[in-house]
């Protein structure tokens, strides 16, 4: 099969991921108080983070934690268990009993994962979605010095002239959300960028920020900061439509216009066998928690997409949806049989 038609072929299994995505992602709300179930929560919470401090992860569990405390009335604890893009500290969360005390944040890695076979739990089943917290874009950043050139079409440009010449950071391993964009941004645009992966936050920005790698992958509320401190600067927007906060940054549709962004969800889930009421309580409480002012202004700093809160059943929709477009791209890909 040639270049050509595995782009349109993946554009088109793109585009129906796209649109599960729209059709799923509803915005569902309680507007009523739960009583606990059978007094639980009556100890500490404990929700394992997969990733190091001061990602985009991190951040987002603590940053629901303290309302959530508030809701639930008994302690948070978090753990950052980094390492594996994830499977290190899944691993912990499998271990832990199925009683409703120790939780699990994941990125859209829980999803990769299981389609390319390095989990075997199943993100709908084994394991299920609380709600779906953020939903995150993706962009692609360079130092604002940077003196070979200063947008995405000189990055291309210099990309084709020299074959592998640049690195750019990301986490994780192969196959995983980012891997997967930039191998059809790669394709997309004739060209072939060197990966470095790095398992802590810390590590890939700081690679950027001093002169270790030419580029970064990652999404905008994860590195905030750095824009603010003017250390790194988005050269393209990976997303559909314009982010108001980004109007002066190019779109991939006017360079690409079949390309079909993919997105990231940060989800927090329980394991299956968790009894039912357990989980109806958790699920209406992270809502409680989603829905604060404190937790509001963080999501909006952030610059996330809109209305990024799924309740469990559309979160399991959108994550089955995604499920199966990444496995008939993993196929395309050669990733996995």
């Amino acid at each position: 099969m040639d270049k050509s038609c595995l782009l349109r072929k993946r554009s088109m299994w793109m585009h129906v991921f796209s649109m599960a995505i729209v059709l799923s992602l509803t915005f569902a709300g309680n507007a009523f108080a739960m009583e606990k179930p059978n007094g639980f929560p009556n100890r500490p919470i404990t929700i394992i983070v997969p990733y190091g401090p001061g990602g985009g992860s991190d951040q987002v569990t603590r940053a629901i934690s303290t309302p959530l405390e508030k809701v639930i009335g008994v302690p948070i604890k978090i753990v950052n268990v980094p390492g594996g893009a994830g499977t290190s500290g899944f691993a912990d969360f499998w271990d832990a009993p199925s009683d409703g005390y120790t939780l699990f944040e994941i990125t859209s890695d829980a999803i990769t994962h299981y389609a390319a076979g390095v989990l075997k739990q199943n993100p709908t089943k084994d394991y299920l979605p609380l709600c779906i917290a953020q939903v995150a874009y993706f962009q692609i950043y360079i130092r604002p010095d940077e003196k070979r050139f200063q947008d995405w079409k000189g990055l291309v440009e210099y990309a084709k002239k020299n074959p592998k010449a640049l690195t750019i950071a990301l986490s994780g391993q192969e196959g995983n959300i980012e891997n997967v964009i930039l191998e059809i941004l790669d394709q997309s645009a004739g060209m072939a960028l060197t990966r470095v992966s790095f398992h802590k936050p810390a590590e890939r920005y700081g690679a950027l920020v001093g002169g270790h790698v030419d580029v970064l992958i990652e999404s905008p509320g994860d590195v905030h900061a750095f824009l603010e401190s003017g250390d790194m600067k988005p050269i393209l927007n990976i997303v559909d439509g314009q982010p108001p906060a980004f109007a002066h940054v190019p779109n991939i549709k006017e360079f690409y216009p079949d390309y079909v962004p993919l997105y990231l969800f940060r989800t927090f889930y329980i394991k299956g066998g968790a009894p039912s009421d357990r989980m109806k309580y958790l699920e209406w409480a992270f809502h409680e928690a989603w829905k604060t002012d404190s937790f509001q202004k963080f999501n909006k700093e952030q610059r996330l997409m809109e209305n990024s809160y799924r309740g469990t059943e559309d979160a399991i929709k959108v994550i089955g949806a995604n499920i199966k477009v990444y496995q008939k791209v993993y196929k395309e890909l050669g990733l996995v049989k």
